[in-house]
């Protein structure tokens, strides 16, 4: 027989109760139904009972209030050894969620704080005291100890003190034979240097104290399980590099990163002191098998990796004509300064398919791809299926595939059963997913090994001739277009042509979709980027037929009724307000002396020196296959004016309530705007701000709350956010009370009366970086706008006189260390900037450096490393002054 005695102080409101739930049938088997409540005195808590059970116990904590559960411990249940015929006395604290909550995060878990558990079994003395140390601080070459006023415990000697076994992330152990004590013991924990047993901290606050007499009985176990360390002011900083896989480039590389050069990308951090390589999206784009698959964020699938990034150095041909042969194209790809696409897939894809042909069948019939597959099934079989029909039939849009443009499963089933042709390519997909997978995963287990983490990064949408598309169409709006309304990135807005999410579908199904999307991205990262998470709170919605953002709106939103307009004081005219306004006084303006010929080809009179445009132009879509294929800079010209046409409109219809408007995004710079009269253009203008400015925070906090607390609580992976932009009120609030990480950048400052951002008042939950890959890098940056340039020099850097022209290695090095003594918990700069402050090493060409233009959607993502990994971790001077910035 085995007594418990469970204490617990806290306070409850009347009627309240607390009550313990466990593992064992006696404390209800984790049903909260059949869970104890505890007997209170006050603010005291107890309840004594026997259990037979001999072994681990798990249990937790929660208060009952009217027959329910209204609140309950956070974090990981408690666990106790029990052994036969002895009493144990609990004292226990309520387990808030602390405000290090990150530090349970796999960043710190599993890599740069991680320990090897240990597993208590049970060796209690005959008078035990048993403490149990919440203490999520101690770093990999660290260790907790126990220091005090006793021989035992090495009266405050540290060399002497006793160490704490880690049981659990951030848990710690020690058992100490109470025969030995006499009187009360003072003592503190403290976290000290493994090697040389140094202090690195002592615990803040008085000494504790050790009440042995409490347990003078024999077979009894104090066991004080809620003592949590005390760090007052702990604040953990880490350093980190952004780089695409793609824009990897090592001596082993065909033409392009890989997997097995990230792994020289992790040494590189490992050399210079950096805890955390963030990289771009690595999901398969493969819609065209052309350039235009190079952009990261239109994926085919939120699972399959791209077959891109398979490291072929590891997996070499038996025909050593064949490799030398490959050897050699590959040797001539990675001379080049930036990435041929096509090029680098015709020699990856001629390279995989020898290697199936040659490794194929001993690879599927293995165990370990037989279980991948097992677990994987749900994905891959429509992953090779899609595969199969996209080669086949020529293209990627599943609505010209006739009777497989509806996923059917046993209709495939049936194909790959009855067509030799479709199941050989099926497995060869399947193939490269495996070895893909086992790369990746391997790469990130190497991270962890060295002390460093890998982030990755989730788009924001999906191809709209995804696989996700096709086999689950009703989880998205196919009818319309997302992006981004106009920012510093695009005076247009942004249109990435993905399909928006139908969010009611997805919450009926407990947004399982998202967490299975989140749960994939824990197989291979511990930190993640949301891509655009203002998406969650709302996202832009554009018409399909617009090729700009800018008659967008926002989604879900509160539209403006006829009688608000009204009411407002601007009187509700829908030919006026809705339809694009195009006088004859400013097309001179916009055409020049060709205005009148322009006018005949593509305008119709409509009014009184008023035009319409006609029926073969009237949207953005017609107009641009109108030009398509077009070079003349003078009919591009004039394609660009008819862009603008189509977005002379004040108002946009709500496609889901057509009696409601939105006010036009930037209509204020719109000619129909200068058009109004004074007073309707002050009606509008408050339209406009309350809509933009007010009228949405606590709704677009709702559908915020609504979805992200469970998507970033499916995994143990540590969230951050990409919150640049137009961004709403309630977005800083959201993320700091989930923890997730801000995007904070100097020459965006979230302040809009600010310039370039304070660094040193940043918020601690926090990236700072210097440029993202969707901006210029430093150097470039630079020479952009002068006026700019000279007000940082002077203002930021606290140079006199006139910024030089270019900026110098030193410049960049300044601008580096501002970053890196920045407020943020993390700052991670992008390569290109590192590289930035060695004047020999870094690339000739600043503006080469940039990685996107997001104003161009047809921008070619190719931007590679000018030297190769192999040489950089030579460079023992440039990666020492990175290693002193780093730790500094």
């Amino acid at each position: 027989m085995i007594f418990l005695t469970f204490q617990l102080s806290y306070h409850t409101l009347w009627g309240q109760q607390v009550c313990v739930c466990g593992s064992t049938p006696e404390l209800g088997s984790f049903d909260e139904s059949k869970a104890l409540v505890l007997n209170n005195d006050g603010d005291l808590w107890n309840i004594q009972l026997s259990v037979h059970h001999v072994g681990n116990i798990d249990y937790y904590y929660f208060i009952k209030e009217g027959g329910h559960t209204i609140r309950r411990e956070w974090g990981e249940n408690r666990r106790l050894f029990v052994e036969n015929n002895k009493t144990f006395y609990l004292q226990d604290l309520w387990k808030t969620e602390p405000y290090h909550r990150y530090l349970y995060s796999s960043v710190f878990t599993e890599s740069v704080f991680a320990h090897t558990k240990k597993t208590f079994s049970g060796e209690y003395y005959s008078q035990s005291i048993l403490l149990n140390v919440i203490c999520p601080y101690v770093r990999k070459d660290q260790k907790l100890v126990i220091s005090g006023d006793n021989e035992k415990i090495g009266n405050w000697n540290l060399e002497k003190a006793l160490p704490l076994d880690c049981v659990r992330n951030g848990e710690w152990q020690i058992v100490l034979d109470a025969a030995f004590f006499s009187g009360d013991v003072h003592y503190k924990f403290v976290i000290v240097d493994a090697g040389s047993l140094k202090a690195i901290h002592w615990e803040d606050g008085g000494n504790r104290t050790l009440y042995v007499d409490k347990v003078r009985r024999v077979n009894c176990v104090l066991v004080e399980m809620g003592l949590v360390f005390h760090y007052h002011s702990f604040a953990y900083k880490g350093t980190g590099t952004a780089i695409p896989v793609f824009s990897l480039r090592s001596e082993d590389s065909f033409g392009i990163g890989d997997f097995l050069d990230l792994r020289k990308m992790i040494d590189w951090a490992v050399l210079t002191r950096q805890q955390l390589i963030q990289v771009l999206p690595l999901n398969d784009t493969t819609t065209t098998h052309t350039w235009k698959d190079s952009y990261p964020y239109s994926a085919i699938s939120i699972y399959a990796l791209n077959p891109m990034y398979l490291g072929y150095g590891t997996l070499p041909l038996n025909d050593k004509k064949k490799q030398n042969a490959y050897i050699n194209r590959a040797k001539e790809l990675n001379k080049l300064p930036q990435l041929d696409y096509e090029k680098v897939l015709r020699l990856k894809t001629d390279y995989g398919k020898d290697l199936f042909a040659q490794n194929g069948n001993e690879v599927l019939a293995s165990d370990e791809y037989r279980t991948f597959y097992r677990q994987n099934e749900s994905w891959l079989f429509p992953y090779a299926c899609y595969c199969y029909l996209r080669d086949s039939l020529g293209t990627a849009e599943f609505s010209q595939w006739g009777e497989f443009s509806v996923f059917r499963y046993d209709q495939l089933e049936h194909l790959l059963k009855t067509n030799p042709e479709a199941k050989q390519v099926a497995d060869y997909y399947c193939f490269l997913q495996f070895l893909l997978h086992q790369q990746l995963y391997e790469t990130k287990e190497y991270a962890h090994q060295k002390g460093v983490v890998l982030k990755g990064d989730i788009p924001i949408g999906i191809n709209r001739s995804s696989i996700d598309a096709w086999t689950t169409p009703y989880l998205f709006n196919m009818n319309t277009q997302t992006g981004a309304p106009p920012d510093d990135f695009s005076i247009y807005g942004q249109n990435w042509s993905f399909p928006t999410y139908n969010w009611h579908a997805m919450a009926q199904e407990d947004f399982t979709w998202w967490k299975n999307r989140f749960k994939k991205m824990a197989d291979y990262f511990d930190a993640y980027r949301i891509d655009h998470i203002l998406g969650f709170f709302r996202i832009w919605e554009i018409p399909l037929d617009a090729v700009q953002g800018l008659l967008g709106h926002f989604s879900p939103a509160l539209p403006y009724s006829v009688h608000e307009i009204n009411g407002a004081g601007m009187f509700f005219d829908e030919e006026r307000l809705l339809r694009p306004f195009i006088h004859e006084h400013f097309l001179y303006d916009f055409f020049g002396p060709d205005a009148g010929q322009v006018m005949q080809t593509y305008l119709d009179v409509s009014g009184w020196q008023r035009f319409r445009l006609k029926s073969f132009c009237n949207t953005q879509q017609k107009i641009r296959h109108l030009f398509e294929g077009e070079i003349d800079l003078e009919k591009l010209r004039i394609r660009d004016v008819l862009y603008a046409l189509c977005t002379e409109v004040l108002f946009v219809r709500d496609p889901y309530q057509p009696d409601r408007f939105h006010p036009r995004i930037a209509a204020q710079y719109t000619h129909s705007y200068r058009y109004l009269d004074d007073a309707a253009k002050n009606a509008f203008n408050r339209l406009y701000d309350a809509f933009f400015y007010h009228r949405h925070n606590a709704f677009w906090r709702e559908q915020a709350i609504r979805k992200l607390p469970q998507l970033v609580s499916s995994t143990s992976m540590l969230p951050c956010g990409e919150d640049l932009g137009m961004v709403p009120a309630c977005v800083p609030a959201v993320m700091d009370e989930l923890q997730i990480l801000s995007l904070e950048i100097q020459r965006m400052p979230k302040d809009p009366n600010r310039l370039f951002a304070d660094l040193s008042s940043l918020p601690y939950l926090s990236v700072c970086t210097t440029s993202t890959h969707d901006m210029s890098p430093v150097r470039a940056w630079w020479r952009e706008d002068r006026d700019i340039t000279q007000q940082f020099y002077n203002e930021v850097l606290h140079h006199e006189g006139e910024a030089p022209p270019d900026c110098s290695p030193e410049l960049c090095r300044e601008i580096l260390e501002l970053h890196l003594q920045a407020s943020s918990m993390w700052v991670i700069l992008p390569w290109q900037d590192w590289m930035s402050i060695d004047g020999r090493l870094s690339s000739s060409d600043p503006e080469g450096d940039r990685i996107n233009i997001p104003a161009n959607p047809e921008h070619y993502w190719r931007y590679r490393m000018h030297l190769s990994l192999d040489a950089l971790l030579q460079e023992t001077d440039f990666n020492d002054t990175v290693r002193r910035l780093a730790e500094r």
